[in-house]
């Protein structure tokens, strides 16, 4: 029997650094504060890693926060075979994840951004009593597209697959750390100081040169995209206790989709703050402030 999170520690001269062995993947990932303080699973977006969330963690530190590289981030392992890859997926991974930890130490809530916020809202819509509290920023439920659209994805994901099996040949060529921060920041508008931290997670050094570590899978389309149809069934008469933050400048598609959804949850606390996308990195300070008066009165309503 595991007895505490530090048996998952790694020797490293940065000492929060953590693998995690579930019985189909390995994950990376990064574990701030002491091990007596409430839990806290952070689960980061597409193409970010568990670097995200270390500007948040300076602000949450009456708690333990547990941030993990998804598959193909990060410090994690990529899947295994050259198949497209597809966001259900997450949800086994984080469905593992969740009873690994939870048998070492109760989760007391979890974080989801984005891409991690889409995963766990989906999840906790089937499993929300595995945790007390869930938190999304800037996600307020998986994304779905109009029925109509399924061939062409099908097509065009395919195509990109077929072209990147046709390239793979040509090996992972070194890239320039600089270079990457600001195609980086151009592509997102976030901030340099950010996307550094972000990409130096992303890349690994050999020598003088740096290499991408993530799966270039991650930036192909996947086949397939979910209906309103299925999201709805999945996502209506959610119960678990729900804290939503979004951005006044963040993802272009959270607020129309947000007035769709909002009536699926039926303990739902929504609010919007400041800043863009990443706000959980940029506005850390007011997002952290947010979690923990929801966190409170949680706690307070179980007394």
């Amino acid at each position: 029997m595991i007895s505490t999170l530090d048996s998952i520690r790694v020797s490293s001269s940065n000492n929060d650094e953590v693998a995690i062995t579930l019985p189909h993947i390995c994950l990376g990932g990064r574990l701030w504060g002491c091990d007596h303080k409430p839990l806290l699973l952070a689960l980061h977006g597409w193409l970010d890693n568990a670097n995200s969330f270390q500007p948040l963690s300076a602000h949450l530190s009456d708690y333990q926060i547990l941030a993990i590289d998804w598959p193909g981030h990060g410090y994690s392992q990529h899947r295994p075979g050259a198949y497209p890859l597809h966001w259900i997926d997450y949800l086994y991974d984080l469905q593992m994840l969740i009873d690994y930890i939870n048998r070492i130490k109760p989760i007391h809530g979890v974080i989801g951004h984005s891409l991690g916020g889409i995963v766990a809202s989906a999840y906790s819509a089937a499993f929300g009593e595995k945790v007390p509290h869930w938190i999304f920023i800037e996600a307020p439920s998986p994304l779905f597209e109009l029925p109509g659209k399924s061939r062409e994805r099908l097509v065009r994901s395919f195509a990109d697959h077929q072209r990147r099996h046709q390239n793979s040949e040509q090996g992972n060529k070194p890239v320039s750390l600089e270079a990457a921060i600001k195609a980086r920041h151009k592509l997102t508008g976030l901030d340099t100081q950010w996307c550094r931290l972000l990409i130096e997670r992303n890349l690994q050094q050999s020598e003088d040169k740096f290499y991408w570590r993530s799966d270039p899978r991650l930036k192909l389309d996947s086949p397939m995209r979910l209906n309103f149809e299925h999201i709805q069934g999945l996502m209506r008469d959610h119960q678990a206790r729900v804290l939503l933050i979004t951005a006044e400048n963040g993802y272009r598609g959270v607020p129309a989709i947000t007035k769709q959804v909002l009536d699926w949850y039926q303990n739902l606390c929504h609010i919007q703050l400041v800043g863009d996308h990443h706000l959980h990195m940029g506005n850390s300070e007011q997002v952290a402030s947010a979690i923990i008066c929801f966190l409170a009165e949680i706690n307070h309503d179980s007394q």
